[in-house]
């Protein structure tokens, strides 16, 4: 039977090929709006995780300001001060620590030969390679032997390195830091940059070794990260803790200040999520429209065949078998015609490559552009609405010719 409904359906498409043609054409090009305007919403939300992940997805900075109000009889604007011992208070009380890091920053004079350029030199310990998610270019990073020795080691990011040395190897080549002689290391590989972000011009040192370009007893800040999903809880621990450490109260914003990256990363799916049922909407009224389409030579094909209709129903087809004939029409007409969208979706999808995004305003962040891919989940949601709109446009003129008087149709010229 099931047969029979599809060579019906396909007879039928060859009374008026043109029209047939054009109304598959119209439907693949809206199933391939759809897919292509899902793909960008699934594409922006992947270059913004790839942005985030290029500065540690899971990274947790915390550092120490003044408070703003009165507590355990302290006025406000005290200073807060990180010392070693915040550091193994948040190792044991935040859940789930993965690595933690102490950092202290100072803008230095740095030399090489006739070359001086001032860069940032920050001293961390080397757990900051992980939370940051470092890739090396050259050599290694700063480890725990360099920072118990308080070796003078340094490790140049990758702008810091072409300004110093230029196309000549840095290795074991030793740098003044505001007049300290330092031995480079290793090199970190370039990483996104605006134009006002210092990242691939900073030179890291351990922060042992830090001691001699600035009094480091108070850290100028601390950064860890965490395994799970449970950002808010670690936020509100670490919060917590260091309120009872120092003496302010867990809501005063101003005495500590604690940048977590998934908060960031939270807000802007919430905007991706957004974009996707925009983006949606949008294809769907697109497919709409091809539906429209669909809707009209259906119901053409009902009026022209209006007589074999007739015929049918006088041989004792019964309602629903005029029904579905009409309704596989239709669907065998959405059919086709997306999966002709569905190709036309890739082969866009593989021409257009990557779209601009965050290579717009920072360097090194073709990662964080827009890539259409087109995956199963994609495809999923698509062909769903795809058979949605085919159902709907179709059901009408099916309806219509299912509900046809036999003896009216048999009269009709």
């Amino acid at each position: 039977m099931h047969r029979d409904l599809l060579q019906q359906a396909f007879g039928a498409m060859r009374h008026d090929l043109r029209k047939t043609i054009l109304t598959m054409l119209g439907m693949a090009w809206g199933i391939a709006t759809v897919v292509l305007l899902l793909a960008y919403g699934e594409g922006f939300g992947r270059a913004i995780y790839h942005i985030f992940e290029n500065y540690g997805a899971k990274a947790v900075g915390i550092f120490p300001g003044r408070t703003s109000q009165q507590a355990g009889g302290n006025k406000a604007g005290v200073q807060i001060r990180f010392t070693n011992e915040d550091i193994e208070l948040l190792r044991n009380v935040v859940p789930l620590v993965r690595h933690i890091s102490r950092q202290s920053d100072r803008q230095s004079t740095v030399q090489y030969s006739s070359r001086s350029f001032d860069l940032p030199v920050t001293g961390v310990d080397p757990p900051a390679r992980n939370i940051w998610n470092l890739t090396m270019g050259d050599g290694r990073f700063v480890n725990d032997q360099d920072n118990l020795g308080h070796l003078r080691v340094a490790v140049l990011g990758s702008e810091a390195k072409d300004k110093l040395f230029s196309g000549m190897p840095a290795l074991g080549q030793a740098i003044r830091i505001n007049g300290v002689s330092f031995q480079i290391v290793g090199v970190v590989s370039p990483r996104m940059q605006e134009a006002e972000n210092d990242i691939n011009r900073t030179i890291y040192i351990p922060y042992n070794a830090m001691d001699v370009l600035q009094d480091n007893f108070y850290l100028g800040g601390i950064w860890l990260d965490y395994e799970g999903l449970d950002h808010e809880k670690v936020n509100k621990t670490i919060r917590d803790s260091l309120a009872v450490a120092h003496n302010f109260k867990p809501d005063d914003m101003r005495a500590v200040f604690v940048f977590d990256a998934q908060k960031q990363l939270a807000q802007f799916n919430i905007i991706t999520m957004g974009l996707k049922i925009l983006l949606g909407f949008i294809g769907t009224i697109t497919l709409g429209i091809g539906g429209i389409g669909l809707m009209n030579i259906m119901l053409v094909s009902v009026t022209q065949r209006t007589r074999e209709i007739g015929v049918e129903k006088a041989l004792g087809a019964r309602r629903k078998d005029i029904l579905f004939q009409f309704l596989a029409e239709a669907m065998v007409i959405t059919a086709v015609g997306g999966v002709l969208g569905v190709l036309l979706s890739y082969l866009v999808s593989f021409s257009v490559g990557s779209l601009t995004l965050y290579s717009a305003i920072a360097s090194h962040a073709e990662a964080g552009d827009i890539r259409l891919v087109v995956e199963p989940k994609i495809l999923a949601i698509a062909v769903s609405i795809l058979a949605g709109v085919g159902v709907v446009s179709g059901m009408f003129p099916a309806f219509r010719a299912a509900n046809l008087d036999p003896i009216e149709a048999l009269r009709y010229e």
